[in-house]
């Protein structure tokens, strides 16, 4: 490296990473001042330092950084509440998938196929998620538990629902009552659009540096880079009207398929009958623009897209809303003879979700695998191959999401039907696939324990041999057992990040198949696992039985847990932690699938670091190292990428415990593969990566360099910095794995030789001053 330069005002800009922090643990100092931003996400300075490179009389030689802080933290956390965006879990995996899309070029046609299919995907989850609240309001209470006696005895809430119970009061009709329920279900879709319209307005809306497009040639390439990859307002709010549409469309088909089959009985009302056709070409007529709304459009990045396809935001869930409204008045028209009995004539609803959606995976899966390119790469230590899953981890995870909305739909549904049919035998209860789903849960979950089992088997035999580089790295005899066994255990508990996608890849196996067994065993029976192992072996009926039992109250607990552990994890700063890189990695990117996803920070984040950078170097001309920590790190790169060519130049990367190329690298090949990586390295002036091997998340990037040393990985830092007691240690080292990278005096070093590789440019307003 060169060596350090002291021209030019020089300026460090801190980027937290997943848990967020305060300003004042970042800066070091009790006394910060915010100069830029808001409550949300903000810059601040120590207050000694807010006029350190601008006011009056600035010594802009003296060559020491002025630190700022950008705490971005309240854009991913906050009170208890926003635990109930886990609720949404399933739409975020789903909206993951699509930027999943492993790296091609010059293949246009396949990109957006591969897109098609993943918003398709996600368009089914909204409507699996709806057709779950229509079976819980409309088929187990309103049809099911108000048409039998005993039940709506046992709810006095629902007497006034029950023809025996209310002596025929005027709700007690079954259309009547299914209109009534349908509320329900419709409060739920204008729940989700309003969540996504709110947060459309506050996150969608932020806009970027708006600058001309960069060529999109060679390799390199990557979307990051284009002007209107983080201001997706477009996109947003076409797909938020397609999905309400799609909420709503779902409801009136719940509530107008029982009306209109009564009325297509013989004898049946000739007008009723008429009225019932004409409203269900209307509902197919709605289905078919709303398919056609998501097929129509994808992402458009390559310029800021300020226009809102306002005619259709506002048409198309007002159509839906209006063929609702008119379905709710046909099912409540008076139908003399109309009674309830079993289950609402919809049960191959979920059948038909579920055999869609394996059928887009399995579409998705070989549209991935024609789009794979992952290069090999070359260098001591490094893998032939770092892709997930060969190209197949967003299909995968696409899985993943299916699964996940069928569980959580089929958990809740279950737990309706046990809690409303006490006694077990008044209800026919949920259809016969939800049944079939719940019973392959105890299944899946022995195939998790036993894949768990044989890593942590692996990961004992890894502590024995990390004890031996334990003892060679730090150049000591074997001695304190118990201090090399805490050092290589965490050494070896690391490594199992690198094991995600055995484990992604073994569940989503499972799950296809398991799913697909599930669907043949519905539609095959038409019964309940119990009941269609009646006449089979002992053995295969207790083994039946069993499954039904366990799999219900483990879809009931695993609901329960996941609605807890998520709101304890907005109040507990270490759960948070512990969840929270998923959850970060999750929300980083825009809502390019699902509209109800939760936001994505990044579209706030990333152009508050873009403005930031930009204008401060050209307002002082000076040196700027922005240095990103965890999920801090993926951030500021996604900023530099979205700076002009000529700033970006006098830029210096310096990331530390960052999940870039580990997590991001293999999992988002298409923006963040080798290639990118290195052009990113070749466009700022220089890029340092600082990490340990006790560090779970953070890793190394893996690119060699001309100009920053032979790679710009650093060799792992030791962690702890001293084995035992010494005499600058006097004290036991903790072992720090993710945290405190600026506890080591390499974090110093390196941020002093990339301040002065960089070169202070010219203030704008300002003249160059010659020099002979």
């Amino acid at each position: 490296m060169k060596p350090a330069s002291s021209g030019g005002a020089a300026l460090e800009l801190l980027v937290h990473g997943v848990g967020g922090a305060t300003p004042e643990k970042m800066l070091n100092d009790p006394r910060t001042v915010r100069i830029t931003g808001d409550g949300t996400a903000a810059v601040y300075r120590r207050a000694d330092d807010v006029a350190a490179d601008t006011g009056p009389g600035v010594d802009r030689g003296r060559g020491v950084p002025v630190p700022e802080a950008y705490v971005w933290s309240n854009l991913t956390s906050g009170n208890g509440t926003r635990a109930l965006w886990l609720l949404l879990l399933p739409f975020m995996v789903v909206n993951l998938a699509h930027w999943m899309r492993p790296a091609a070029r010059e293949r246009t046609r396949a990109v957006r196929v591969y897109g098609l299919l993943v918003r398709l995907a996600a368009l089914s989850l909204t409507v699996l998620l709806v057709a779950a609240a229509c079976e819980v309001a409309l088929d187990l209470t309103a049809w099911q538990c108000a048409g039998t006696t005993a039940c709506a005895e046992r709810h006095t809430w629902l007497g006034f629902l029950s023809p025996t119970v209310s002596d025929g009061g005027w709700w007690s009709l079954p259309g009547r009552r299914l209109a009534l329920a349908a509320l329900l279900p419709t409060a739920l879709t204008a729940l989700l659009w309003y969540l996504s319209h709110r947060t459309w307005r506050a996150y969608e809306s932020q806009e970027p540096l708006d600058r001309a497009p960069e060529p999109e040639t060679g390799p390199a390439h990557t979307a990051l880079g284009r002007p209107g990859f983080w201001y997706g307002r477009r996109l947003v709010a076409r797909l938020r009207a397609a999905h309400t549409a799609a909420g709503l469309l779902t409801v009136a088909a719940a509530v107008g398929t029982a009306a209109v089959r009564e009325d297509r009985r013989p004898g049946g009302p000739a007008l009723l009958d008429l009225l019932g056709r004409a409203l269900e070409a209307s509902l197919a007529a709605g289905a078919v623009a709303t398919v056609w709304v998501v097929c129509r459009r994808g992402r458009s990045e390559r310029r800021l897209d300020r226009r809102v396809d306002a005619h259709l935001v506002r048409a198309l869930p007002s159509a839906a809303l209006v063929l609702l409204a008119l379905t709710l008045v046909y099912a409540g028209w008076d139908r003399p003879g109309w009674s309830s009995e079993g289950r609402l004539p919809d049960d191959a609803t979920f059948g038909a979700l579920a055999l869609a959606q394996g059928a887009l995976v399995v579409a998705l899966a070989v549209v991935a695998r024609s789009l794979h390119h992952c290069p090999r790469r070359r260098g001591p230590g490094a893998p032939a191959e770092r892709c997930a899953l060969h190209g197949l981890g967003g299909p995968a995870v696409a899985m993943l999401a299916c699964a996940l909305g069928g569980v959580m739909s089929g958990g809740v549904s279950q737990r309706v039907s046990d809690w409303l049919d006490g006694t077990g035998t008044s209800l026919d209860g949920p259809p016969v696939l939800l049944t079939w789903q719940a019973a392959v849960i105890p299944v899946l979950l022995a195939v998790v324990l036993t894949l768990c089992a044989l890593l942590a088997r692996r990961t004992l035999l890894l502590i024995r041999a990390e004890e031996k580089e334990v003892l060679r790295t730090y150049g000591v005899r074997p001695g304190d057992a118990a201090r090399t066994r805490l050092i290589a255990r965490a050494r070896a508990t690391a490594a199992l990040t690198d094991r995600g996608p055995l484990l992604v890849a073994v569940v989503a196996t499972a799950t296809l198949l398991l799913g697909a067994g599930a669907l043949v065993g519905a539609f095959g029976t038409g019964r309940t696992p119990a009941r269609a192992a009646q006449t089979a072996q002992p053995f295969v009926q207790g083994a039946a039985q069993t499954a039904q039992a366990l799999g219900s109250w483990l879809i009931g607990l695993g609901f329960l847990l996941f609605v807890t552990w998520g709101r304890r994890a907005y109040k507990d700063v270490s759960a948070r932690r512990t969840i929270g890189i998923l959850w970060d990695v999750g929300t980083f990117w825009p809502r390019a699938a699902h509209p109800f996803a939760p936001p994505c920070y990044a579209e706030r984040a990333v152009p508050d670091l873009t403005w930031r950078m930009a204008t401060w170097t050209r307002a002082t001309g000076g040196r700027l190292v922005i240095s990103g920590h965890s999920q801090g790190s993926v951030l500021a790169a996604a900023a530099a990428w979205q700076l002009k060519p000529s700033d970006r130049a006098r830029v210096a990367l310096l990331t530390y415990g960052s999940p870039i190329e580990r997590l991001y690298g293999r999992w988002f090949p298409a923006h963040f593969g080798p290639a990118a990586l290195a052009a990113l390295h070749e466009d700022i002036d220089c890029w340092r990566n600082l990490y340990r091997p006790t560090d779970p998340i953070g890793g190394p990037v893996r690119l060699s360099g001309d100009g920053c040393g032979p790679r710009v990985d650093r060799e792992p830092l030791a962690d702890p910095l001293a084995y035992g007691r010494s005499e600058d240690h006097p004290l036991p080292t903790p072992v720090l794995g993710h945290s405190d990278y600026q506890a080591d005096p390499a974090f110093a070093e390196e941020r002093e030789l990339l301040l002065g590789r960089l070169r202070p440019g010219t203030p704008a307003g300002e003249v160059p001053v010659q020099r002979s």
